[in-house]
């Protein structure tokens, strides 16, 4: 009986292998990362270095400082975040949290689906038929919310926290042909808000939309 026993542990032990690599860290120092197309991984991290994950890879959290990170299509994550990095996602990606940078570009393609905060304080956000849903926040970014897009828990431009403030351009928001946007727009500085006239928007604050037809403003 306890050899019976023991062989089935062993074999427990040998099919489980598979599932405990996959829940393995990947941290880099001066590196870039790259997670392989189907790869299932825990926690991503790099300094210095982008981040490459391929089609189809599945992991909980990725990070960078000073380096880009790009996820192919239908990738799977839980969060996103960089500091001096842009972030672009894969057609068909799920990010159940927030994706965030602090001096990136923030692109999502036709298909990917945010469910928590996409936001920045430096560079563009983009979406293309994508969808948010914990709202879009910005400070110095133009934003493009593309059409057929669809992002829930508003939108926010909020004003520079430092009295030292190097950019002095205007923002500029589009909501783009059948885009929908749901919860206040607010503006804490000031902003060029354009508006397709096919497009569904909340309630607006601290600027004055200008309504436009076609693809593009």
């Amino acid at each position: 009986m306890r050899r019976v026993s023991t062989v089935f542990v062993f074999t427990a032990l040998v099919l489980a292998l598979p599932a405990l690599a996959a829940a393995q860290d990947i941290d880099k120092i001066n590196g870039s990362v790259q997670v392989d197309a189907g790869q299932k991984v825990d926690d991503v991290s790099t300094v210095n270095g982008a981040v490459h994950i391929s089609d189809g890879a599945i992991l909980r959290k990725a990070s960078t400082v000073n380096g880009s990170m790009d996820l192919g299509s239908k990738t799977q994550a839980s969060e996103l975040n960089t500091v001096n990095g842009s972030i672009t996602l894969g057609g068909g990606s799920h990010v159940s949290g927030p994706v965030t940078s602090v001096n990136g570009a923030l692109k999502l393609a036709p298909g990917v689906d945010v469910g928590g905060k996409l936001g920045n304080v430096n560079g563009s956000i983009m979406l293309d038929a994508a969808h948010v849903g914990g709202g879009i926040d910005t400070v110095d970014g133009d934003i493009t919310v593309g059409a057929n897009s669809r992002v829930e828990g508003g939108i926010l431009v909020d004003k520079p926290s430092s009295w030292i403030h190097w950019n002095n351009r205007t923002p500029v928001i589009v909501i783009g042909p059948h885009a929908v946007v749901q919860g206040t727009l607010e503006f804490r500085r000031e902003v060029e808000l354009k508006v397709s006239d096919s497009a569904q928007i909340g309630p607006v604050k601290g600027a004055t939309p200008v309504k436009f037809s076609g693809a593009t403003p």
